[in-house]
């Protein structure tokens, strides 16, 4: 009888999480996750079927605290709720700069496009607040994402290293430029 794993599944997918918001996910490799483990890798295998499977449990993870974050940033009060879903993506990006890369800045041309509950809500929060019909107010949405996105991205990157209050001005200069154009450009 092979002897029993001393290590569970989710001590290693937490490991291989480290790992990857130490160093990206390119580094989660038996080998890395073996030493991590104190261990060797052969245990990951009894464990897991393959590296790939390893590294959806990160995406996963990496997943459910990016919308931790989402949560948190749009409870807390501080912004309206719209602008709170940009600052948190932003929040995201500058506090886990690795897992930002991995869940927004790689190859995600395979993936299936679900729009989700969260972005249904925010393009309600838009139509409410603005008017617009629910075609506009997606493509404000996108819009304004794209915007966040790129602010998101150099931060992950250090391109950028702005403080909270000037990422909020911007956010407001945005969302108020793109709301006085969809109204009187395209009406409501």
């Amino acid at each position: 009888m092979p002897p029993r794993c001393k290590f569970t599944r989710q001590e290693v997918a937490e490991a291989a999480l480290e790992i990857t918001r130490e160093h990206g996910i390119a580094a989660v490799t038996a080998r890395a996750l073996g030493e991590k483990l104190g261990s060797s890798s052969r245990p990951i295998f009894s464990l897991f079927q393959s590296m790939q499977e390893v590294q959806q449990e990160v995406i996963n993870s990496a997943s459910a605290l990016y919308q931790e974050y989402l949560r948190q940033d749009m409870q807390s009060g501080k912004y309206p709720p719209y602008k709170a879903s940009g600052m948190g993506y932003i929040r995201f990006a500058k506090e886990e700069p690795e897992l930002f890369k991995l869940l927004f800045m790689r190859d995600r041309s395979t993936d299936k496009i679900d729009e989700g509950e969260e972005v249904k809500e925010l393009i309600k929060i838009i139509m409410k607040n603005t008017g617009l019909s629910e075609q506009n107010a997606r493509m404000f949405h996108l819009e304004m994402w794209v915007f966040v996105h790129g602010i998101a991205t150099m931060i992950a990157t250090s391109y950028l290293n702005w403080d909270w209050d000037t990422v909020s001005d911007v956010l407001t200069d945005c969302y108020t430029g793109l709301k006085e154009r969809f109204i009187k450009g395209k009406g409501a």
